[in-house]
Parts: C-alpha cells; structure tokens; sequence
C-alpha cells in the first residue's frame, strides 16, 4: 500500500531550513582554517628566521673576535696586527654570512705597548644585525639587534 500524501515522508526541498543552518556553511571550515593558519603562521616563520639571523650574528661576533685576538699577537707590529685583525673579522663574518659594513672592530692593549710582552690585547666586535625581507632598512634604521663580543690574548714572552 502507498503512503497517502498526508502519510508521505517530507522530502528534502520540502523542509524549510533556517538561514544560516548547515546547509548554508558547507565547506567554510576548510577556508576558515587555511585562513587562519596563515594568519598565525607568517609571523611565527618570520619570528623563526629573525631568531636565526639573531644566533647567526652572535657565532660570528664570538668567533670574529676571538680569531681576531690570536691573529694580532702573532703579528710583528701593531700596523700589521690591526690588518691582520680586520682580516679575520671580516673572514669570520663571510663564513656567517653577515656582511661586513654591518660590522665595526675595537681594539686596546693593556698596557699601552700592544706588543710587549706579557700585554694583554682586546678586540671588541660590533655588529649590527638587520631584519630579514625588510627592504630600506639601512634608510629605515631597523635593526633586530647590536650584538658585540670581545676576546682577549696574551702575548707571548717567547716570540
């Protein structure tokens, strides 16, 4: 026997929906999310590479200024250990790949006579670290951090 009209289950174009049911938001949950997963994740890769760009700079101010300080008390004269010095500052900085116009180099001896022996020699390294994909940032002044690191060596009594 057939169900009278009356009997008759209601058919889906029968059924009013209300506006904004689950008809109506069908497959926004997936934009929803891509939306916001590149809305967080941008800047949470950009906070990652400038950290890294951070670390970077660090390593090579520590081993600019250490390799700086052995390299200028092997030196015959102060002239030549200063050039030595900023040899191997830029050198250390390549191999970080920081450039070297971000970079400034002090240098002091204690006492005056840098190449006495028994002196001490410090070089101090400066470097500037700017923010990665920040175009005019030199014109800007936008840096994400001044990093320095210092080293010091004796010389030798027995050149």
């Amino acid at each position: 026997m057939r169900p009278s009209s009356r009997e008759r289950a209601p058919r889906r174009e029968d059924v009013a929906v209300p506006h904004g049911g689950p008809s109506a938001e069908e497959g926004n949950a997936v934009i929803e999310f891509v939306f916001l997963a590149v809305l967080l994740m941008v800047p949470l890769v950009y906070f990652i590479i400038t950290v890294a760009q951070l670390q970077g700079g660090s390593f090579a101010v520590v081993g600019a200024a250490d390799q700086a300080a052995k390299v200028y008390v092997a030196q015959p004269d102060a002239a030549r250990g200063r050039a030595a010095a900023e040899q191997a500052v830029l050198l250390a900085l390549a191999d970080y790949g920081q450039p070297a116009e971000n970079a400034r180099i002090d240098t002091r001896c204690e006492p005056a006579d840098c190449l006495a022996p028994g002196s001490a020699v410090t070089v101090t390294v400066h470097l500037t670290v700017p923010l990665p994909f920040v175009p005019f940032s030199d014109a800007l002044h936008l840096n994400a951090s001044q990093l320095s690191a210092s080293a010091t060596q004796l010389v030798g009594r027995f050149r």
